[in-house]
């Protein structure tokens, strides 16, 4: 253990840090894929843009995820993770940026910590553990 902690590790921290991000959004897809992405519609109504794109979330929650696990296209995967999270606060937490939740954290702490640790991921790269490498 010293040994591995005597030098820094950027490509273990990478391989975490996706896979970390991955399962995570991995849990929110497979919920939609068990029970639709329908009440996406009226929020995306509201602002204005068409219903289909809810079914964005499919790749954006499932085929992303999969993908930065494998380190397949992650950089790419990651900016679409990102880019999920700024909808998702859009969408259904605009109200949250200004709030505190019950445990004294940030209304949408979740989002943005997931949405910058993917951007995290597509401006460092995958490291050498990855399927493709792209950094």
């Amino acid at each position: 253990m010293r040994r591995f902690l005597a030098a820094p590790r950027a490509d273990y921290g990478l391989l975490l840090l996706r896979i970390t991000v991955a399962v995570v959004v991995l849990f929110h897809g497979a919920f939609k894929l068990t029970h639709g992405v329908e009440w996406i519609r009226g929020p995306l109504g509201r602002l204005g843009l068409p219903g289909w794109l809810a079914y964005g979330v499919y790749l954006a929650e499932v085929v992303a995820p999969v993908l930065l696990i494998a380190g397949v296209f992650a950089r790419w995967a990651a900016l679409v993770i990102a880019f999920d999270m700024l909808m998702a606060i859009l969408l259904v937490g605009r109200q949250r940026v200004v709030s505190v939740n019950q445990a004294g954290g940030w209304g949408i702490e979740l989002e943005l910590l997931i949405g910058i640790a993917a951007l995290t991921i597509a401006v460092a790269g995958t490291g050498r553990f990855a399927a493709l490498r792209d950094s």
